[in-house]
């Protein structure tokens, strides 16, 4: 079996986390999305053999994986000359997909699924093409499926209405397919999977299957879905696989990249600390994942939050809930409130306030004293005051 990897999505929802790096590469606990689906999908199936769609930021997926050597895989490259939808794009990677039945992935989703209940169920029903399919308690931003008592898929329905929801179970866009399924999707057409293809084979007579795993799964499509993933995995709801060395204290865990740079860590929850972390005295961390070459000054308090790589954080600042994207400075007396979202390099000066459920774009500079109450979209500073020299400005 070989492996079909989507990670062409421009992520224009989750703006701005995604504005360097395509969503698949949004680190969840210090790696790329996409990496966690990859060596699942390696342990789990024993695959060896990946195919990935690539179309927004190309190269710097290809960069970080590059021939997938350092996975113990090999890596194919598909980049199609235009947006072709879902199946379009799985078209065009054809020729690599003609000599066995493959497996297509979202680059950007966190899953505990377990994919051998899939391929077995897939193997068990000698079935052309399979769709993974499971219950939510919000079915309205996904297609509904209803199945018959032999899995049998008898029916669709493509991000209904709360007045045409038949079925709280939906396609998770976990599918195996054989390759004869291909001859069925025209070349360079744009050709979506629920909406074109699923009917289309159902139209010719063939019968699609859609086992229900049950497990966790969620498509990371917008911030509160990214701030959201972190919550359930770091309180234990997903069933996932920690890098590091593990320091365990009754109820609580730490898991560090080296083993003697944690000992003295205040922490509570579940905490994971990157490489070249440096932590003043009494740093107090609850459910905090750290990324690489990270300072943190004297009397910090962070909790249910996200630092991604390169940030220092001045000493006396508090940071509730919230997401600190690469490359950022916060200064002394920094209070980042639930919610909130600093996108990489900006540099926030001391005493500043961010409100709850901010955003702060890329590349700003919050002055000194700032409350700042509403997202900072445009421009290049935030100005503490609106009052200066006398003047409204």
């Amino acid at each position: 079996m070989k492996a079909v990897v989507m990670a062409g999505g421009f992520g224009t929802r989750i703006q701005p986390l995604t504005h360097s790096l395509p969503k698949p590469m949004l680190p969840i606990v210090n790696r790329p999305m996409m990496e966690h689906i990859i060596v699942k999908l390696r342990d789990e199936l024993d695959i060896r053999e990946f195919v990935i769609l690539l179309y927004f930021k190309p190269e710097t997926i290809q960069n970080y994986f590059k021939d997938g050597s350092d996975w113990g895989i090999k890596i194919d490259y598909v980049l199609p000359d235009d947006d072709y939808g879902t199946a379009g794009a799985v078209k065009c990677a054809q020729a690599y997909l003609e000599d066995d039945n493959f497996v297509i992935v979202s680059g950007d989703l966190v899953t505990d699924f377990d994919f051998r209940k899939i391929t077995a169920a897939h193997a068990a029903k000698a079935s052309r093409l399979t769709i993974a399919l499971t219950p939510v308690e919000d079915p309205l931003q996904f297609g509904v499926v209803i199945t018959d008592e032999e899995d049998r898929i008898e029916k669709f329905l493509e991000k209904p209405g709360w007045g045409e929801v038949f079925s709280d179970t939906i396609n998770t866009g976990i599918y195996i397919i054989e390759p004869e399924i291909l001859d069925y999707i025209p070349a360079e057409t744009n050709f979506d999977f629920a909406k074109d293809l699923f009917p289309l084979l159902m139209d010719e007579g063939v019968t699609l299957y859609g086992p229900k795993i049950t497990g966790y799964w969620r498509d990371v499509g917008n911030p509160h879905s990214y701030r959201d993933v972190y919550t359930d995995i770091l309180s234990g709801a997903v069933d996932f696989d920690f890098s590091g060395y593990k320091i365990p204290k009754e109820g609580d865990v730490l898991y560090c990249e080296s083993a003697g740079g944690c000992a003295h860590i205040d922490y509570d929850g579940a905490v994971i600390v990157g490489e070249n972390v440096k932590l003043g005295n009494n740093v107090r961390l609850h459910n905090v994942v750290i990324g690489n070459n990270v300072r943190i000054a004297d009397n910090v308090t962070i909790h249910n939050s996200v630092l991604w790589n390169d940030i220092t954080i001045g000493q006396d600042s508090r940071l509730c809930h919230s997401v600190i994207c690469d490359h950022n400075h916060l200064g002394e007396k920094t209070v980042i409130k639930e919610g909130a979202i600093i996108a990489e390099n900006c540099d926030i000066l001391d005493e500043v306030t961010i409100e709850k459920d901010v955003i702060v774009w890329p590349e700003k500079v919050i002055e000194e004293g700032a409350v700042v109450s509403n997202n900072v979209v445009w421009g290049s500073k935030y100005k503490a005051s609106i009052f200066e020299e006398g003047v409204v400005r």
